[in-house]
């Protein structure tokens, strides 16, 4: 369900939406990574003026902790 959301929203941001692919990998029963997979030229409007975009994708995932138990972190990187 998160995975979706962020890669949906993520989509929304960038100029190259084709590039964009999220990733979730379970560290532990209450610990996520969810990666995020953008074109070198998107990295910046993803993570946005003084982290505010990256912030309101991680404001996201911490809603969905008390839903489910699982703590999220979310990690941006170049394709």
């Amino acid at each position: 369900m998160i995975t979706k959301f962020i890669e949906n929203y993520a989509k929304l941001i960038v100029g190259v939406p084709e590039d964009v692919t999220v990733t979730k990998e379970l560290i532990d029963d209450n610990f996520a990574e969810i990666t995020i997979s953008v074109n070198s030229v998107d990295i910046g409007k993803l993570i946005g003026k003084n982290g505010n975009m990256i912030n309101a994708l991680k404001t996201m995932a911490n809603g969905c902790k008390a839903k489910d138990g699982v703590s999220y972190k979310i990690q941006v990187v170049v394709k």
